[in-house]
């Protein structure tokens, strides 16, 4: 299924506004989710994640109506990489044992919204090529 840009950010925005929610509000659950015992760093470093989230999220909206170009080509390619990124280094921590197999739905998220936005972009080049 081929999803619009302007979909796939909005989608994307709604997702990030609910995580900095859930890791500003409930981090102890998320981590629980993932057999990590909360602590006081753990808080910290959830609080200013979810800070990151909110900024994600905005950005993402404030993008969805934007024509294929260099901004959207920069945003697409960053995400693409922080997900594609995000996604191994949780699948590595589940496979070393550092995390419970909770991880794995966060990995599931991040390789399918790399997948769509590197998709997206893809699009959008043989889009350009043939305008």
């Amino acid at each position: 299924m081929q999803l619009s840009f302007r979909t796939l950010s909005i989608f994307t925005a709604i997702l990030c506004f609910l995580l900095a929610l859930a890791w500003g509000v409930m981090p102890d659950w998320l981590l629980a989710s993932w057999d990590i015992e909360f602590s006081l760093a753990a808080g910290l470093i959830a609080r200013r994640i979810a800070v990151l989230f909110v900024a994600l999220g905005v950005m993402f909206y404030l993008v969805r109506n934007e024509a294929p170009s260099a901004t959207r080509n920069a945003l697409t390619h960053g995400f693409v990489v922080g997900c594609w990124g995000l996604a191994v280094l949780g699948f590595g921590e589940w496979l070393n044992g550092h995390v419970g197999p909770g991880i794995l739905l966060a990995v599931g998220v991040e390789l399918a919204l790399g997948l769509a936005f590197f998709q997206t972009r893809r699009v959008s080049v043989e889009f350009e090529t043939t305008a």
